[in-house]
């Protein structure tokens, strides 16, 4: 059986690192389409020609007024140019459409219009159309200072300055990978108001100040709710790299050293531990959801790090002797090294308890 085929467009934005990252999960193959001035009919045509699904998650939300509006408007009648030319029709076409579609906001009414023109345009062709309407999308990775209360507080916590709240108002909030389960047909649209949540712009502040303190000490903070943990490791993607490593105090004396692996201040946890011979590597995989600590015990190792879809990979060496933690970031590949002459001894914690039916862990080399 041929591999599943998906088609996106809006590939290098937000939302688009996330959709991608949950596919590599998968093993799905992924067609980037451009649009806009990078738009090419007949490459698009044949990108999205058999296609299992196309997601649309290209728009505009930031100019003037006639830019968001035509530019949405644009983007939409291009991907479904492509379509009508398309020797084989997609099976589905989802589009990332927004709860403030119709408010009565330019931007609202450009992502309304964008909606009709697939809908009607699907129709007339015979494919399947999904309308998805995303709240505040927060995740790992989004972009400061530019339209994620998100990203920007969490930024400014990580750097150690503080919040500014003009204005107070409640927030209807969803992680980016649950908004991609939905869009990628991986969980029913029921699931996107499962998963989300509402907070008020000042409460998220507050959860973000509280795990930033938490954390900076070297602690995991409080992660026991899916919500709570998904904060947590969106936070601290904005530390990276400034969290990596994390210190760990020796104490030793005549009758050997002890030294602290982690405090966790409440969730589940299963700590395990190896033993890795010199040379050999152990990893090259990613979690998509699961807190990760490493912690040499004994010997020297290299761990690596790569962001998915980037070729920057960080390195730290390491030596028993000098301990620290290592976190692994969710969607970065990792590994660890043994690049000593003895048995290298490590211990590993996760939040979650090994299930074998869902791991979260997925192959991928650093």
């Amino acid at each position: 059986m041929d591999a599943a085929r998906v088609a996106l467009t809006g590939s290098g934005g937000f939302l688009g690192w996330h959709t991608r990252a949950a596919l590599a999960a998968t093993g799905v193959h992924v067609a980037a389409i451009g649009l806009g001035t990078d738009f090419d009919e007949v490459q698009a045509s044949e990108l999205v020609a058999g296609c299992d699904r196309v997601i649309h998650l290209a728009g505009v939300n930031r100019g003037s007024d006639n830019e968001i509006t035509d530019g949405n408007v644009q983007f939409a009648r291009q991907l479904l140019a492509a379509m009508e030319q398309a020797e084989v029709r997609p099976g589905v076409v989802t589009f990332a459409n927004s709860v403030q579609a119709g408010n009565g906001t330019v931007y609202g009414y450009a992502k309304k219009a964008a909606g009709a023109i697939l809908r009607d345009g699907c129709a007339a062709l015979g494919i399947a159309f999904e309308d998805v309407e995303l709240p505040n999308i927060f995740g790992e990775h989004g972009r400061p200072f530019y339209n994620s209360v998100f990203a920007t507080f969490s930024t400014l916590i990580a750097g150690g300055g503080s919040p500014v709240i003009d204005v107070d108002k409640e927030l209807v909030l969803v992680h980016a990978q649950d908004a991609v389960d939905v869009l990628t047909g991986a969980a029913p649209l029921v699931a996107l108001s499962d998963r989300s949540r509402i907070v008020s712009v000042r409460e998220l502040s507050g959860l973000l100040e509280e795990m930033g303190a938490v954390y900076a000490s070297g602690e995991i903070p409080d992660i026991s709710s899916p919500f709570r943990r998904d904060v947590f490791n969106a936070y601290r993607s904005y530390t990276v790299p400034g969290s990596i490593p994390i210190g760990l105090h020796r104490h030793a004396d005549a009758r050997g050293s002890f030294f602290e692996i982690l405090k966790s201040r409440g969730g589940t946890g299963q700590t395990s531990f190896s033993t890795t011979v010199p040379g050999v590597t152990r990893g090259d995989h990613f979690h998509r959801r699961k807190v990760e600590r490493f912690v040499v015990l004994s010997g020297r190792a290299v761990i690596s790090l790569r962001r998915l879809f980037s070729n920057e990979v960080i390195s730290i060496e390491i030596d028993g002797d000098d301990p620290v933690a290592v976190d692994m970031p969710t969607m970065w590949s990792h590994n660890i090294r043994n690049t000593g002459s003895q048995e290298l001894y490590t211990a590993f914690w996760t939040n979650d308890l090994f299930d074998p039916l869902n791991p979260d862990t997925f192959a991928e080399a650093v």
